[in-house]
C-alpha cells in the first residue's frame, strides 16, 4: 500500500490550463472519491497520477517517492475503467492472468493470483467464460479482479459503475466497499454521481472547475458545506437557497429577512454583520410542514407540485418574491398536500446555514 501526495499540480493544454494547482494528500489504505460535474478535471487529475497524461507543474509523490517522471508501468497502480476493456477471445482466467504471464511469473504463481482475485470477487464459476457470455457486472468484476492479479499499491478507478444499470450500480457500490474493507488498499475513485461518492468514500474530493472546493468526509461535505457549490451539489433534492438580508445579530443567533418579509433566525453563525445580504441554504429533509405549536421561523407558502415516492413525498412550493421553488422533503402522508393550497413550513434555526455575497459559509460558533 502507498499514500499518495499533491502538491501545486497543474494541466495545461497548449496554452489552456485545466487543472488549477491541486494540493491533496492522500493516506495510506484511504478510500478517497473525486466527485464533480463533467469537465471540472477528476478525471484529468486521475490520469496524471496514473501516468497517463502529463504533469505541467507541481509533484507527485506515490508511497513518499518523487512520481512525475516515473512510468506508468513502474508506478505500482492498477486502473480500473469506464469501459471493461476486456480480450473477447480469452477466458476469463485468460483476462485475468495476461499482465502476468507477460511479466514473467510462473504458471503455478498465476494460477495461484487468479484464484485468489476470483474467490474475493466471487467469479470462481465464471473463470472458463468468455467475456461475451457475462452480464455487465459481471464483466466489470472481472476487469477488477484484472487489477487486484498485479497486487498494487494503488487502485485508481475511473468511473468504473457507469455502464451498468442501478440496480447493478447499487449492487456493485457494496462489493467495491467490501472490496476496500478485505484488501485495505489506497483506493482514489472518480465519479460524477453524488451517491456513489457519499456511500463510497471516506473522505470525498469536490471539484470545479479545476480546482478544488472542499475536501471531507461525506458527513462533513453534507452537513457543513464550505461553499454555496459545494452545498448545491450533494443532495437529492438540492439544497434549498433563498436570498435574505441580516437585520439582527447576537451571540447566539443571527436574524434575516426573507423576500416575502418573514423573519428566520439562524442558531449559531458568526461572521454575519446587519444588512449584509446573505444566502439561506437548509435542506428539504430539514423543513416540515409546521406544526400548530411553531410560531417562529415559519414561513407561509404555496404548494407547487407534489412527488410521492411511496415511503415519503417531496412538496415543491412557492413563497413570495422568492422566482424559484423551495423543495420540502416529508413522510408519505404529506401526499396529501394538494396543488395550489398554503401550508406553513418550519424552518428549524439549527438546521440553517447562511452564505456571504461571495458564496462562502458563515462558520459556526
Amino acid at each position: 500500500m502507498a499514500s499518495v501526495s499533491l502538491h501545486n499540480i497543474v494541466k495545461h493544454y497548449d496554452k489552456t490550463p485545466v487543472i488549477h494547482g491541486i494540493d491533496l494528500d492522500i493516506a495510506d489504505g484511504e478510500f478517497m472519491v473525486f466527485v464533480g460535474p463533467s469537465g471540472c478535471g477528476k478525471s484529468t487529475l486521475l490520469r496524471m497520477i496514473a501516468g497517463l497524461e502529463t504533469i505541467s507543474g507541481g509533484t507527485l509523490r506515490i508511497g513518499g517517492v518523487l512520481a512525475n517522471d516515473v512510468a506508468p508501468a513502474q508506478r505500482k497502480l492498477a486502473m480500473v475503467f469506464q469501459s471493461y476493456a476486456l480480450y473477447p477471445h480469452m477466458t476469463v482466467y485468460e483476462n485475468m492472468a495476461f499482465a502476468l504471464k507477460l511479466a514473467g511469473h510462473k504458471a503455478a504463481e498465476v494460477r495461484a493470483a487468479v484464484e485468489r482475485a476470483a474467490d474475493i470477487l466471487q467469479i470462481a464459476p465464471l473463470l472458463r467464460r468468455k467475456p461475451k457470455e457475462l452480464s455487465g457486472g459481471q464483466r466489470q468484476r472481472v476487469a477488477i479482479g484484472r487489477a487486484i492479479v498485479r497486487k498494487p499499491e494503488v487502485f485508481l478507478f475511473d468511473e468504473p459503475l457507469s455502464n451498468l444499470d442501478a440496480s447493478l450500480r447499487v449492487q456493485m457500490r457494496v462489493e467495491l466497499s467490501r472490496l476496500h474493507g478485505e484488501l485495505k488498499t489506497t483506493m482514489i475513485y472518480v465519479t460524477h454521481d453524488q451517491v456513489e461518492a457519499m456511500t463510497l468514500g471516506q473522505r470525498i474530493v469536490v471539484f470545479n472547475g479545476g480546482r478544488i472546493e472542499q475536501v471531507g468526509t461525506p458527513h462533513q461535505l453534507y452537513n457543513a458545506p464550505a461553499n454555496l457549490f459545494v452545498a448545491g451539489f450533494l443532495g437529492t433534492p438540492k439544497m434549498n437557497f433563498i436570498p435574505a438580508e441580516v437585520v439582527a445579530t447576537g451571540a447566539a443567533r443571527v436574524s434575516v429577512r426573507l423576500p416575502d418579509g418573514a423573519i428566520v433566525h439562524v442558531d449559531g453563525v458568526t461572521g454575519a454583520a446587519p444588512g449584509e445580504q446573505v444566502t439561506l441554504g437548509v435542506r428539504a429533509e430539514h423543513l416540515f410542514v409546521a406544526a400548530p405549536q411553531h410560531e417562529e421561523n415559519v414561513i407561509q407558502v404555496a404548494v407547487g407540485h407534489v412527488e410521492y415516492l411511496g415511503d415519503q413525498s417531496i412538496v415543491y412550493t412557492t413563497l413570495a418574491g422568492l422566482p424559484g421553488m423551495i423543495a420540502v422533503k416529508q413522510g408519505a402522508e404529506a401526499a396529501s398536500l394538494h396543488t395550489g393550497g398554503q401550508t406553513r413550513v418550519h424552518l428549524p434555526p439549527s438546521r440553517c446555514l447562511l452564505f456571504n455575497a461571495e458564496g462562502h459559509a458563515l462558520q459556526h460558533g
